[in-house]
């Protein structure tokens, strides 16, 4: 009989939602304040993830009211193009998520193990 446990794995999600339990942001605009990080341009992050530029755009300006705060420096373009940076809370909010990955990671790693046990001991 085949293992049940085989093909299973432990996964898990962060994100920030406020008090109606409405997600604010996670992961994925995680994913989008990083590739703007990278690229210097909103523009170039939408396109390298694949996202629609309306609904990104539209997104990013309701967590920003939701947070209180801006997350991107925007300068419009012109001969020589716009650019996005992020702002400092946008840089910390970014430094939030990577410290909870990396100080969370080893434990859900561990556990992982756990189950990797059990999975073998049947």
């Amino acid at each position: 009989m085949e293992n049940a446990f085989q093909n299973l794995s432990f996964r898990y999600k962060i994100w920030l939602e406020n008090s109606d339990g409405e997600g604010i942001l996670g992961d994925g605009k995680y994913r989008l304040l990083k590739a703007v990080e990278e690229t210097g341009s909103l523009k170039l992050a939408i396109e390298q993830l694949g996202l629609s530029y309306r609904k990104t755009w539209d997104n990013l300006e309701r967590i920003e009211q939701q947070l209180g705060f801006d997350l991107l420096q925007r300068q419009r373009g012109g001969a020589a193009g716009g650019r996005s940076g992020l702002t400092d809370e946008g840089k910390r909010l970014l430094e939030i998520f990577e410290a909870f990955y990396r100080d969370f990671d080893p434990i859900f790693k561990e556990h992982l193990a756990l189950l990797d046990n059990l999975m073998h001991t049947k």
